[in-house]
């Protein structure tokens, strides 16, 4: 019988937040496999955990997946922990879980903290529909278009950022998206803790004389969607109705079809889009 891989989530600040579960299955687990060990030693050292150690990290996570798979088919239990928080969020983990789901070993996840989840809940941000974008694509087009997408993205969207990348970011946030609610948070759940309500503009206007220290987590309120109807409208001012249909038929829409498309891009009844066309014959 193949052993269990367990993802077990740690604290992101306060060693306190560990759970009793995570503690009893790092003591009974065969093998502990960490981002980083060094980081990881401080917390196994204080609750005097000895479970031998292994790395598994952004730069091994394929090949090491495969060697972590052939321990646990062998029957080995391995705990998986990263930095701080849950693995698999924003971290190298789920390239190990879809690994064992493909082999059908068994995969469990032993809830905690989230950094993520902590800062939305602190953020006064709606809270019922969000999405989670993690770091910006290092890579400038890639980043390019995840900032067009989010554009019109009218979930809270979750994202995070390191303090020397912090100005660049909110400035092309602010550049790509306008004015917006945001909350930033840092240090969740240490003494220093720190949640701040603002928008983009000002946080851009304090960071000018303030140097951001600790790690960010930027929950920001998704685009109204009154407003997107609003520019929706807007752009089909200068288009006729007829010709708005004229459209999506030369495009191989049913006629139908189309009045029904162009009612609604335009936020009106579909019955005037049909008068529009029938008076325009």
């Amino acid at each position: 019988m193949p052993g269990t891989l367990y993802l077990c989530a740690t604290p992101i600040g306060n060693l306190g937040d560990i759970t009793q579960r995570v503690l009893d299955t790092l003591r009974g687990a065969d093998l502990i496999a960490a981002e980083d060990t060094r980081n990881s030693l401080h917390l196994l050292n204080h609750f005097d955990i000895h479970t031998p150690m292994t790395s598994y990290h952004e730069y091994n996570k394929y090949d090491k997946a495969e060697t972590l798979l052939a321990k646990l088919k062998e029957g080995m239990d391995i705990a998986l922990i990263t930095d701080a928080g849950t693995p698999g969020i924003s971290d190298p983990g789920e390239v190990l879980v879809r690994r064992c789901l493909e082999e059908e070993v068994p995969v469990t996840s032993l809830p905690g903290p989230a950094a993520c989840i902590t800062a939305l809940t602190l953020s006064g941000m709606p809270t019922r529909r969000f999405c989670f974008e993690a770091f910006l694509p290092a890579d400038k087009k890639e980043r390019r278009q995840i900032l067009e997408e989010l554009k019109r993205e009218t979930r809270t969207i979750i994202l995070y950022e390191a303090p020397h990348h912090l100005v660049k970011t909110l400035k092309e946030l602010y550049g790509a998206l306008g004015e917006r609610r945001i909350t930033l948070c840092r240090e969740l759940t240490k003494r220093f803790e720190t949640v701040l309500p603002t928008t983009l503009a000002s946080a851009l206007r304090m960071y000018e004389t303030e140097e951001p220290r600790g790690e960010y987590v930027l929950v920001l309120e998704g685009k109204d969607r009154g407003r997107i109807a609003e520019e929706q409208r807007q752009q089909y001012e200068e288009v006729s109705i007829p010709e708005h249909v004229a459209r999506y038929e030369a495009q191989g829409m049913e006629h139908k079809e189309a009045l029904k498309r162009v009612a609604l891009d335009r936020g009106i009844p579909k019955r005037e889009v049909y008068d529009a066309v029938h008076r325009s014959k």
